[in-house]
C-alpha cells in the first residue's frame, strides 16, 4: 500500500557483513584453536607392533628414503649436531642462540610452524646467525596416527609459515614424538615414507649412550634444561666442531630460499595467525568483561526492583500526601487494519472502572473493517475519527487535538485492559512532576513456545527494568500498549514526534528532557498480542530497536544537561548503549568464543560457566516472575530460549545498528494480528488478582 505504512526494503548489506564478518572470526578462532591447542592435546603414542628394518634400526640418524631403498647417514667421530626441537620460544630461543654465539657454534632448529608464523623475527635471527632450519611440523601432531591429507597440512603450513618468516624452505624434518630411529616404528614408518615422497631427509637422533666424541646428533627442546645440558655439552673437549646437520654430514644445506608464492602464501599465514591470537586474546578479555556486566545488570535489577517494591508508597495512592486521582480521562487509540482485535480493545476500555472517560479510535486510513467495527459499538464515550494514511505519530496527534481532557491515556489497537488499569495508570499523576506513567504490558498469546519466550522477555527484561528505571529516574520508554500522559507536558513537547520509528521512545525521551518524571505503575496492567511467528517478530524488534537508535541519536545531548533531562541523558542513554546496543553487538562474538572454548578449551568449564550464567537468570526470572504474579513454571523455557531466541534478538541489534549507519529510512509497518491479546483475561489468569491487590 501507498503511503506511511507501507514497510520499506530491508537494507542487505548486514546480511553480507555478517557472511563474511561471522566466518572469518570463526575461522580464525578455529585455526588458533587447532595451532594452540592440537599438539598440546595429542596424547602418548601407542606402543610399536612393528619395529623398523633392521638395516635402519642399525643405521644412522638421518634417513632418506626413494621407494624401498634407505639411506643412512651417521655424523664423523668428534663432530655433534645439536638440534632444538619445537619453537621458537619466545624466553629460551634467545638464550639459546646466545649461548651458541658465545661458543662460536652452530646448530639446526627443528621448528613448529606454528611457533615460527607467530614468533617471526626469531626465525628470522636463528638465519641470519647461520643455523639450520628444518620443519617439526606446524602443530606438533603424531603424524603416525595423521591422515595422509593431515600429514600434507602439517608439513606444507610449516614450509609457508618458514617463507613467510624468512624467505626459507627446508627439505629437513624431525618427526614429532621421535628420537632415534628406532621409534619410527608402526605407524611412524608409512608417516616416515609419506614424508620422504614429499622430498624430507628424515632426520633423528643418537641414542643417548653414543659419546660425543663418537659424533652424535643431539636433541634438546628449547626449555631450561635443555639449555643446561647443551651448554654442557658445548664444554666438552673431545668435540672439535659443533655444527648443523647438513654440514656435519657433508650434505647440501637443508634450507634454501624460498619461492615467491610460497612467500605471499607464507605473508598471508602469518597475519591470519597474528590475527586469530589477537582475536581470541582479545576476546578472553570481552568474554571476561561481557559476562561480569551481564551478571552485574541481573544481579543490580534484582536489587533495584527490591527497592522499587519498598519505595512504591512515594508516588502511590494511599501516600498521606496523595490524592486519589478521579480526574476525567481521554484514550487514544490510533489503529490501522486492526479490525481482529480493535472491538475487544475498545469493550475492554469502556468496561473501565474509571468511568468518566473519553475514548478516541483514530483510524489511520485502514483497509479493512477497522473503523466500521469500533463505529458499530453503541457508546456516547466512544469516538471514532478516521484520517488519511499518514502514520501512528500522526494518528496520536489527531486524536489529541480532540482530546476533551487533561489526562491522556495512549493504547495499541491490540491490548486488552483489565476493568481497573486506567484508574490505577493514572493514580502516579497525583505527584504534580510526574508528567508520564508507563503501565504493565503482559502478553496475552503465550500458549506456543515463542509466545512463552516473549512472556518472560516482558516480565523479566522489559518490566524488571522499569522497576530499575524508576528508582535510577531514567526510564526511556513509555510503551505505546499502555501509558499515561499530562495533557499539557504532550503539548509542552510539540505533541508526538514523527521523526523516529519508536514514537513512544522519543517521546519519553523529550519528557525527560523537558523536566517531567516518568514512572512505572506496575499494578495497571495491559494484556497485549505478541507476534506468533519468527517473520512477524523479526519485523517488530527490527522497527523498535531502529527506533531507538533513532531516538538515541536524537537526544543525545541530553548527557550535557542539567536536571531530570540530564539525569536520563548520563543514566539512561549509558544503560541503553552499553547493554542494548554495545553488548548485543558483541554476543555472537562471544558465542563463537563460547563453541571455541568448548572445542578446544576445557568443555566441562564451558559448560559450567553457561550453566552458571543459565542458573543466574533462572534465579532472577524467577524473581521478576513473582513479583509479577506469574507462574514460576514458565521457566521451563528459558533454556531454550537463550540458545535461540537471543540469537535472534541480538542478530536484529546488528541488522538495526547496519541500517542506521547506512541511513536506510524504514516506515511504520503493523503485525499481523488474530485477536488473542485478551484470551489471558478471559480465561482468569492466576496471580493478576494478587498483584493488582499487593
Amino acid at each position: 500500500m501507498a503511503g506511511r505504512h507501507a514497510q520499506a526494503r530491508d537494507p542487505r548489506a548486514h546480511w553480507l557483513l555478517l557472511v563474511l564478518v561471522l566466518p572469518l572470526m570463526f575461522g580464525a578462532l578455529l585455526f588458533e584453536g587447532w595451532t594452540e591447542h592440537e599438539g598440546a592435546a595429542a596424547g602418548a603414542r601407542s606402543d610399536c607392533t612393528e619395529p623398523v628394518p633392521r638395516a635402519v634400526a642399525h643405521g644412522g640418524p638421518v634417513l632418506r628414503i626413494k621407494g624401498s631403498d634407505v639411506t643412512s647417514y651417521a655424523m664423523p667421530a668428534r663432530t655433534v649436531a645439536l638440534t632444538f626441537d619445537g619453537g621458537p620460544d619466545p624466553v629460551w630461543t634467545p638464550r639459546l642462540l646466545d649461548l651458541l654465539r658465545a661458543h662460536h657454534a652452530h646448530a639446526t632448529f627443528f621448528l613448529s610452524g606454528a611457533q615460527a608464523a607467530r614468533y617471526p623475527d626469531l626465525v628470522r635471527r636463528i638465519a641470519a646467525e647461520g643455523h639450520e632450519i628444518g620443519s617439526n611440523t606446524y602443530t606438533g601432531a603424531d603424524l603416525g596416527a595423521a591422515s595422509a591429507a593431515r600429514t600434507r597440512l602439517e608439513l606444507s603450513l610449516t614450509q609457508r609459515a618458514l617463507a613467510g618468516a624468512a624467505d626459507l624452505h627446508t627439505t629437513l624434518l624431525r618427526m614429532p614424538q621421535t628420537t632415534a630411529v628406532d621409534t619410527l616404528c608402526g605407524t611412524e614408518w608409512p608417516a616416515a615414507h609419506r614424508a620422504a615422497d614429499e622430498g624430507y631427509l628424515l632426520v633423528a637422533a643418537d641414542q643417548w649412550y653414543r659419546k660425543p666424541s663418537q659424533g652424535v646428533i643431539r636433541q634438546y627442546s628449547q626449555t631450561p634444561t635443555a639449555y643446561r645440558e647443551a651448554q654442557r655439552l658445548l664444554d666438552d673437549r673431545n668435540v672439535d666442531s659443533f655444527t648443523t646437520v647438513t654440514n656435519g654430514l657433508a650434505l647440501h644445506r637443508g634450507d634454501t630460499a624460498a619461492s615467491r608464492l610460497e612467500r605471499g602464501e607464507g605473508t598471508v599465514l602469518i597475519r591470519a595467525q597474528a590475527v586469530g591470537h589477537a582475536f581470541a586474546k582479545g576476546m578472553t578479555w570481552v568474554l571476561g568483561v561481557a559476562g561480569g556486566l551481564g551478571v552485574l545488570r541481573l544481579v543490580l535489577l534484582v536489587l533495584f526492583a527490591r527497592l522499587h517494591v519498598r519505595r512504591l508508597e512515594r508516588f502511590r495512592p494511599g501516600a498521606p500526601w496523595l490524592r486519589e486521582v478521579t480526574d476525567p480521562v481521554t484514550v487514544l487509540v490510533p489503529a490501522y487494519n486492526e479490525e481482529a482485535g480493535i472491538e475487544s480493545t475498545v469493550r475492554s476500555l469502556l468496561a473501565s472502572t474509571h468511568y468518566d472517560l473519553q475514548v478516541i479510535v483514530i483510524d489511520d486510513g485502514s483497509t479493512d473493517r477497522t473503523a466500521d467495527l469500533a463505529t458499530w459499538i453503541d457508546d456516547p464515550r466512544l469516538m471514532v475519527v478516521r484520517q488519511p494514511n499518514a502514520g501512528k505519530a500522526a494518528a496520536l496527534n489527531t486524536g489529541l487535538s480532540l482530546a476533551a481532557h487533561e489526562i491522556v491515556v495512549m493504547v495499541d489497537a491490540d491490548t486488552v485492559f483489565e476493568p481497573d488499569t486506567v484508574h490505577r495508570l493514572v493514580q502516579p499523576l497525583a505527584h504534580p512532576a510526574v508528567g508520564a506513567v508507563s503501565g504493565n504490558t503482559k502478553v496475552g498469546n503465550r500458549r506456543g513456545l515463542l509466545g512463552r519466550w516473549q512472556h518472560l522477555e516482558y516480565v523479566f527484561g522489559f518490566n524488571l527494568d522499569r522497576r530499575m528505571f524508576e528508582v535510577l529516574e531514567c526510564m526511556p520508554t513509555v510503551p505505546g500498549a499502555i501509558g499515561a500522559f499530562r495533557r499539557d507536558a504532550l503539548m509542552g513537547v510539540g505533541g508526538v514526534s514523527g521523526d523516529t520509528l519508536a514514537e513512544d521512545t522519543d517521546l519519553t525521551m523529550a519528557l525527560w528532557r523537558a523536566g517531567w518524571r516518568v514512572v512505572y505503575e506496575e499494578s495497571a496492567i495491559a494484556w497485549t498480542e505478541v507476534p506468533g511467528s519468527l517473520r512477524q517478530l523479526w519485523r517488530q524488534r527490527y522497527r523498535w530497536c531502529f527506533g531507538t537508535l533513532q531516538s538515541m541519536w536524537k537526544h543525545r545531548r541530553a548527557v550535557l544537561e542539567l536536571g531530570p533531562g540530564g539525569r536520563f541523558g548520563r543514566r539512561g542513554l549509558s544503560y541503553l548503549a552499553l547493554f542494548q546496543v554495545a553488548l548485543p553487538l558483541l554476543a555472537p562474538v562471544v558465542d563463537l568464543f563460547a563453541l571455541y572454548g568448548a572445542l578446544f578449551l576445557d568443555p566441562v568449564q564451558a559448560a559450567g560457566v553457561w550453566f552458571g550464567f543459565l542458573a543466574v537468570q533462572l534465579v532472577c526470572a524467577g524473581y521478576a516472575l513473582r513479583l509479577d504474579g506469574e507462574r514460576v513454571r514458565a521457566l521451563w523455557s528459558m533454556p531454550f530460549q537463550l540458545l535461540v531466541y537471543r540469537q535472534l534478538m541480538y542478530l536484529v541489534v546488528i541488522q538495526s545498528l547496519v541500517a542506521a549507519l547506512l541511513g536506510a529510512r524504514l516506515t511504520w509497518h503493523r503485525t499481523k494480528r488474530s485477536g488473542t491479546a485478551g484470551e489471558r483475561l478471559e480465561q482468569g489468569e492466576p496471580g493478576v488478582r494478587e498483584l493488582s491487590s499487593r
